[in-house]
């Protein structure tokens, strides 16, 4: 019933040692244009939401690294990660500004958690992710292979830990292959609906879980959405969420376990000055535990954006609840939490506008209908333009 898929980006650990093209190190030139567009948007004045790619000018060398970025990402291997930035010259406030104008170069920032927040601090402030609303990136602990809820994630690192902290990076297209041809009876199981909780960080209108399947296949293009933590905290937090079953069970061990695999499991460690951006759909992403410096001010420290990418992927349209929209050149993604403000829907719009992207959110409710506590996508009434 279920075939390889072999189209890019399918890559084991080995393709990628050998092939370095994922990793872009900036040149002289690049980072100088990236500094100027940093102090052009900085004299400017605007508010974070009040800002456009335009206040961003970067030159044609920044432009051809970011470019790279979006190749990447979206082709290739579904990663790129940009090198050698010197955060330490800078402020970590002037360091979250440039962060804030590649993202409006690349696509749309999606918010990220209860508070709407459109960056996130990445760093140890002791919580417990595997908890029925906890969140991996305050922690230290060495999280599962997951997807975010957005096209593209990317983690700029101004700080790296005394020690540990390594980025884990597998191709979900690969263990897909790998379990189909292990286990095709699990992989199954896996194209099959879950229930993923949003972690108590949704908006008052939206219910606080909804239905997905962890693999799907649309217009010949493979989609993987794995949250286990968030499969884990729907079971934890609503009793009227069907239990797992024993083999829905096994199958989400076995497609961690195969994640997780030697020959496909890739390592690699960010540097302070490093970008790094991946696809979720086809590549999920992890981290092994970090032990910080005990001083403060030597933190493991991450900025972190999701992004809304122009030429991502349609994705399956019963993943629409939890994307808010399935379609390509679609604004799409995120936690919206409880601090939308008019001036954050409007900044949303016009930054959709900038890059020719549909922005439905919330447009057309009718998308969602409610059984039995869960939500799932309607098949019956079509987004407005």
């Amino acid at each position: 019933m279920y075939e390889r898929i072999e189209i890019k980006p399918v890559w084991n650990a080995n393709e990628l040692v050998a092939d370095g093209s994922w990793l872009y190190e900036l040149s002289l030139r690049e980072v100088g244009e990236f500094s100027v567009a940093l102090a052009h948007a900085k004299s400017s004045g605007k508010s974070m939401f009040s800002l456009s790619r335009s206040d961003f000018p970067f030159g044609a060398a920044a432009q051809a690294a970011l470019n790279a970025v979006t190749d990447g990402t979206q082709a290739e291997f579904g990663l790129k990660q940009l090198r050698g930035f010197p955060v330490a010259e800078h402020s970590d406030t002037d360091m979250r500004l440039l962060w804030w104008g590649v993202g409006l170069y690349l696509g749309v920032p999606r918010p990220q958690g209860k508070e709407s927040q459109f960056i996130s601090d990445v760093t140890n402030l002791s919580g417990d992710f595997r908890s029925g609303t906890g969140r991996g990136y305050h922690t230290k602990s060495t999280l599962d292979f997951h997807s975010d809820t957005c096209d593209v994630v990317g983690l700029f690192c101004l700080r790296a830990a005394k020690s540990g902290g390594t980025s884990l990076i597998s191709s979900s297209v690969a263990a897909h292959n790998q379990m189909l041809a292990e286990r095709p009876d699990l992989v199954e199981v896996l194209y099959s609906p879950f229930f993923f909780s949003r972690q108590g960080e949704h908006a008052p209108e939206e219910p606080p879980y909804y239905e997905s399947s962890v693999f799907s296949v649309r217009d010949g293009r493979f989609a993987c959405r794995h949250l286990l933590s968030h499969i884990r905290g729907a079971q934890l937090n609503f009793p009227e969420v069907p239990r797992l079953t024993p083999i829905q069970i096994e199958a989400l061990e076995y497609l961690d376990k195969t994640l997780s695999r030697e020959d496909l499991c890739f390592h690699t460690y960010l540097q302070p000055g490093d970008m790094q951006f991946v696809n979720n759909h086809v590549v999920l992403h992890s981290r092994t535990e970090f032990e910080d410096f005990p001083d403060p001010a030597l933190k493991r420290h991450l900025l972190r954006l999701w992004l809304a990418m122009p030429s991502a992927q349609a994705l399956p349209t019963s993943w629409a609840a939890g994307y808010k929209d399935s379609e390509a050149r679609s604004v799409r993604g995120g936690f919206r939490g409880v601090r939308i403000t008019d001036e954050i829907m409007s900044f949303e719009r016009r930054l959709a506008k900038e890059h020719d992207m549909a922005f439905r959110i919330y447009e057309d409710l009718e998308r969602y209908v409610h059984l039995g506590g869960g939500v799932v996508a309607s098949q019956t009434t079509s987004a407005k333009a």
